[in-house]
């Protein structure tokens, strides 16, 4: 079985938009708190998020792919996987 981390960025953000938590993180981030996305509403957060027009570009822009990394540190951090970053 692959690791998340192990797969492309573009994969990773589709499995992304698919987790209920994320799909909460989505839409408080969005101003919306107590509501949650479905995936397509989540995937359209991370496009903007990462100033993308589709997933498929976090593969090959270097500029994308470090806002998703980002992305990721800060919902890992919400959802309690990691230690919050200092600011």
């Amino acid at each position: 079985m692959t690791r998340l981390t192990q797969m492309h960025p573009a994969q990773q953000a589709g499995i992304l938009c698919n987790d209920p938590q994320f799909q909460q993180f989505a839409a408080i981030r969005s101003g919306l708190p107590g509501t949650k996305f479905c995936a397509s509403a989540a995937a359209q957060y991370l496009r903007e998020a990462c100033n993308i027009t589709s997933r498929r570009e976090l593969n090959t822009n270097a500029v994308a792919h470090s806002n998703f990394a980002a992305l990721r540190t800060s919902f890992d951090a919400w959802a309690g996987r990691i230690a919050a970053p200092n600011p």
